[in-house]
């Protein structure tokens, strides 16, 4: 009987994904975690594995095609019949005692109640590897119950053993509470129709696919749920252009590349250990400000399909030379598109530099759920008026960059936003400061 393939849960509101590749043909075998497809997302190009050991029937995609999760991708010939909805999903034996799941005594398969993950996974086997599925079998864990965090929605042994660690704490019990009123429903505008463009001439239509279509997705939630307030200044980049040629060529030689915008990570790291609030998501729902005590800073980098926001990990427990390393090769794979999921995701605070493509001041929208972002643009050479102690008053050359902070209204006001940009300005105005103030 066929065995149907449908596309997996990806990940982190990943809905649809358009094909790449398609890397196997029609009557070739492979073997489970096989790579079968290549797909890109609006976050990263990736690679989906084979959930089976068999041979490919039927290919139902092709290269440019869009395909949302649980669409049918391809069939195997050979296998077990093809899970339907309204057929249960086939039990996984147990390598020690050939016995299925349904086999089992009911106590031994209520150890891990099913949650609402695995009520979204009825169909078809999990992608996991045969050591993992071992694993799973050995803690008593339901694969179809576990959130994946691997490439392609593939759950790892380190989901299965969280999970099973999760599953051993008690259940906390939930009081009885009155039902509450239902929300009024939201005002709406209705957008009205678009016009015939094509009555006043020609028109080419372009289909908005990845990229370019999570863009306006997210672009249109922050600006519709975010009230922004932007705060601008312009920074003395004097001392720092010079600290970066004298140390460049000495990073360029273990691979790195030193920019302004390393620089710029590690003086936000600093300005968001000092005032937490804005390393935090505002929860509606809940009424809560989730503070987060760890600071991953996402970037936004420009390449041919569109701004993608690869975010570098714990930017506050690495060095400058180390930043300049891993972020040079970030961006790299970013641009190639080879970039992981995982490496897009989790940021709690974003930069976006303009400054390399001759911007100067503009206002960025905050990548929602963050509550603020750092918007950089060109450094010139400008006059700056300063004093010069008892001798009065001096008109001097500088290099000055200009700089935007964009903050959440609902979390922050603009005294933070001054308080928070100040240290900003300290830190990169003067490279000994950037250096002592690190925290």
């Amino acid at each position: 009987m066929a065995r149907e393939f449908k596309m997996p849960d990806l990940g982190e509101g990943i809905h649809e994904a358009e094909v790449l590749a398609v890397l196997v043909s029609i009557g070739q075998e492979v073997n489970e975690g096989d790579p079968i497809l290549e797909v890109e997302t609006d976050k990263a190009a990736v690679e989906i594995p084979s959930p089976y050991t068999g041979t490919i029937e039927k290919i139902l995609v092709k290269p440019g095609d869009t395909v949302k999760v649980n669409d049918v991708l391809m069939t195997f010939s050979n296998g077990e019949e093809a899970v339907t909805p309204e057929k249960a999903a086939p039990a996984e034996k147990s390598e020690e005692a050939g016995i299925s799941e349904e086999e089992k005594p009911a106590e031994k398969r209520e150890e891990h109640p099913r949650t609402e993950a695995a009520a979204r996974r009825t169909e078809g086997p999990v992608p996991a590897s045969p050591a993992t599925r071992r694993l799973a079998r050995e803690l008593g864990v339901d694969l179809r119950a576990i959130t994946p965090t691997g490439p392609a929605g593939l759950v790892t042994a380190d989901d299965v053993r969280a999970f099973a660690k999760k599953s051993e704490k008690p259940e906390e019990k939930v009081e009885p509470t009155a039902e509450k009123a239902a929300p009024e429903q939201p005002v709406s505008i209705a957008v009205p129709p678009l016009p015939d463009f094509t009555k006043w001439g020609p028109v080419d239509r372009i289909p908005v696919r990845s990229i370019r279509k999570a863009t306006a997705r997210q672009m249109t939630i922050a600006w519709a749920q975010i009230p922004h307030v932007h705060s601008q200044n312009m920074v003395d980049m004097t001392e720092l252009e010079a600290f970066r040629q004298k140390h460049k060529s000495e990073i360029e030689a273990k691979g790195g590349k030193l920019t302004v915008t390393v620089f710029a990570l590690k003086a936000v790291a600093t300005a968001l250990k000092t005032y937490l609030n804005f390393n935090a998501t505002l929860d509606t729902e809940a009424g809560e400000i989730i503070i987060k005590n760890y600071f991953h800073i996402g970037v936004a980098v420009n390449t041919e399909e569109g701004l993608i926001v690869p975010v570098i990990r714990d930017v506050d427990r690495k060095s400058i030379t180390e930043l300049a390393i891993e972020f040079n090769d970030l961006v790299q794979r970013t641009r190639d598109r080879k970039a992981t999921l995982e490496e897009m995701q989790g940021g709690t605070f974003t930069i976006t530099n303009v400054g390399p493509m001759g911007g100067g001041f503009f206002e960025p929208i905050i990548n929602y759920p963050q509550v603020a972002i750092l918007g950089m643009g060109s450094s010139r050479m400008q006059p700056v008026v300063r004093e010069r102690g008892d001798k009065g008053l001096e008109i001097v050359p500088r290099l000055m960059m200009p700089i935007d902070l964009t903050i959440d209204h609902r979390v922050l006001d603009g005294a933070d936003a001054m308080r928070f940009m100040k240290v900003l300005m300290d830190v990169l105005e003067d490279p000994d400061a950037l250096l002592m103030n690190m925290i």
